[in-house]
């Protein structure tokens, strides 16, 4: 599964993701002092969240859209855009949460639990990627429920919210999981070999 870190971690093809890389890491500190709060643990979970694609080796533009949408989310709950923005929340959880789901997706072909994303399952494949956007939707709301009730109360929650939230969550789910063939094609992984590692 971990793809593309250690001794090839500088590639010329993931520059541009390994930029916004970096700059979530500098966003972490910078919201971290600037807003305090909740900015810390929000971003730490964008950091994260741009990391764990460029181990899967996911393909350059696939890992790219990650990392811009994901640190845009961050960024997107720092400055309160969700609750000041008009449909800003959701267009990002039929956006994010499907390209999500799609990494959910790729991670779960990984260890054999799902079949693999090829265009023989399509109809398969693009009904998991709903339930995984499903999935990712409900940690999601659970987490600001969480956050609403023992963190910051300022945190938007309300059932009408929720149930819109976990709607487009499920259409981005689906809408990705029917572009996964393609998302997931040409992944750049490293397989172990008896003197190390070499990628294929």
């Amino acid at each position: 599964m971990i793809a593309t870190l250690g001794p090839t971690f500088l590639r010329p093809k993931f520059l541009v993701a390994d930029v916004v890389r970096a700059l979530t890491l500098v966003s972490l500190v910078v919201a971290s002092i600037g807003w305090g709060g909740t900015a810390l643990p929000v971003m730490a979970l964008s950091l994260l969240g741009v990391v764990v694609p460029r181990m899967l080796g996911l393909r350059p533009a696939f890992d790219l859209a990650v990392c811009v949408l994901v640190l845009l989310a961050g960024w997107s709950s720092v400055l309160e855009w969700y609750t000041s923005v008009f449909l800003w929340d959701k267009f990002m959880h039929v956006v994010l949460t499907g390209l999500l789901a799609a990494v959910l997706y790729v991670i779960g072909a990984d260890l054999r639990a799902v079949p693999a994303p090829d265009g023989e399952r399509r109809v398969v494949v693009a009904v998991l990627g709903l339930c995984a956007g499903l999935a990712i939707g409900a940690a999601w709301e659970m987490g600001e429920w969480l956050g609403h009730n023992f963190v910051d109360s300022a945190i938007y929650v309300g059932y009408d919210d929720t149930i819109g939230d976990l709607a487009a969550d499920g259409a981005g789910g689906l809408l990705v999981g029917l572009g996964l063939p393609w998302l997931a094609a040409r992944r750049e992984v490293v397989r172990p070999t008896r003197r190390g590692t070499e990628g294929v």
